[in-house]
């Protein structure tokens, strides 16, 4: 990244002292014993390391100190990564491939751990995520949505340090907790999917990153996207949501409909291999057809015809054979009947009998059995 972004300074943290009342001073071993809780409680260390320097790194002697460290004007940032899952380890792999320094990585999960260091050329493992904060300069929180909004509110970040979030759902706003002043938020998206850490790594070369920040922390991830084959984007605000909203049907939604073929594939004898060589091509021609001319115009099948016979035969043979795939077809034929309409290829009438159809096949499907 270009010099202009690479802002991450480290200065100094102190640990706020609350205050306790006068001493007695009546019993000086009891008046000591009380100061010195006092001090703990307070935050403060009896026996600190040096200035600009810690210990607790997981594996090291007690009385390891190590020093802080700063990337160069004009290098990658030095990174922390809290969180050694899917998402965590593929990005620490293709960052440390891609020459972006990954220093630290913390995770409660110690078989996590392990297997992280064992991918990626960590300098230091922590199990719990609040020593990273000492260690690097961009800290990115790679753990569930619902843990995000708790780990901010957790941890407090040094001037000029800054952290993001993987989330596909959840907007920078959510780090908001953490910050302090000089520091900054973000978000890094990657728009794959993380079921296999070296599949998704390869896959994220090509793949889109939506991207959030202030305008010189976005440079950077911009930067880091591109280091590791990805293409980032600039979501609108407020649009997250819909924006993952999309990407989980395009990939979870995806595997839903793929399995609820894979199950009518076995009434017809198949089994998920065969349902896969025999419908897959049809999947991947649709979305050549929807990239050539348009996703209405790659729309076939009985919802463009009106074909009222054929429809009601599906939906017999699913309620027979198939019940739980019967909301699923439900649905994508509403919409089909809705793109259909719109491209002028179906009449409304047509329109109307369809749609009295599923739903007669809707009601039966929520009607007890006798």
């Amino acid at each position: 990244m270009g010099e202009a972004a690479t802002t991450f300074a480290d200065p100094p943290r102190t640990a706020p002292m609350k205050a306790w009342g006068s001493l007695p001073g009546d019993d000086p071993e009891r008046d000591r014993a009380e100061m010195e809780a006092a001090i703990v409680e307070a935050g403060i260390d009896l026996d600190p390391a040096a200035p600009g320097s810690h210990r607790h790194a997981e594996g090291e002697p007690a009385d390891h100190v190590h020093p802080h460290q700063h990337s160069a004007p004009g290098e990658p940032p030095i990174i922390g990564i809290v969180g050694a899952g899917a998402v965590g380890t593929a990005l620490g792999i293709a960052l440390s491939r891609a020459g972006w320094p990954v220093h630290a990585v913390a995770s409660r999960d110690a078989a996590r751990r392990e297997r992280f260091r064992s991918l990626v050329d960590v300098d230091r493992v922590f199990a719990d995520p609040e020593p990273i904060l000492d260690e690097v300069e961009l800290v990115i929180l790679a753990v569930p949505d619902d843990v995000v909004p708790v780990l901010a509110g957790s941890l407090r970040l040094y001037g000029g340090q800054a952290m993001i979030h993987t989330s596909g759902a959840l907007g920078a706003e959510v780090l908001a907790p953490a910050m302090a002043a000089g520091t900054q938020i973000g978000a890094f998206h990657p728009l794959v999917a993380f079921a296999d850490t070296e599949r998704a790594v390869a896959a994220l070369q090509g793949a889109t990153v939506a991207i959030e920040g202030d305008d010189q922390l976005a440079a950077m991830l911009a930067d880091m996207a591109e280091a590791i084959g990805a293409r980032p984007v600039r979501l609108a605000p407020g649009t997250k949501a819909a924006y993952h909203a999309a990407a989980v049907l395009a990939a979870g939604g995806v595997v839903a409909l793929l399995d609820a073929i894979a199950e009518l594939g076995r009434v017809a004898g198949l089994d998920e291999a065969g349902s896969l060589a025999i419908y897959g091509p049809l999947i991947e021609g649709t979305l050549g057809n929807a990239r050539a001319l348009g996703i209405r115009a790659a729309l076939t099948g009985p919802m463009t015809r009106g074909d009222v016979g054929t429809l009601q035969a599906h939906l017999d043979t699913l309620q027979a054979h198939a019940p739980t795939v019967v909301d699923l077809y439900v649905a994508a034929a509403h919409r089909e009947i809705d793109l259909a309409v719109a491209r002028g290829a179906l009449a409304p009438e047509d329109a109307t009998a369809m749609r009295s159809v599923l739903g007669a096949a809707l009601q039966a499907r929520l009607e007890p059995v006798p």
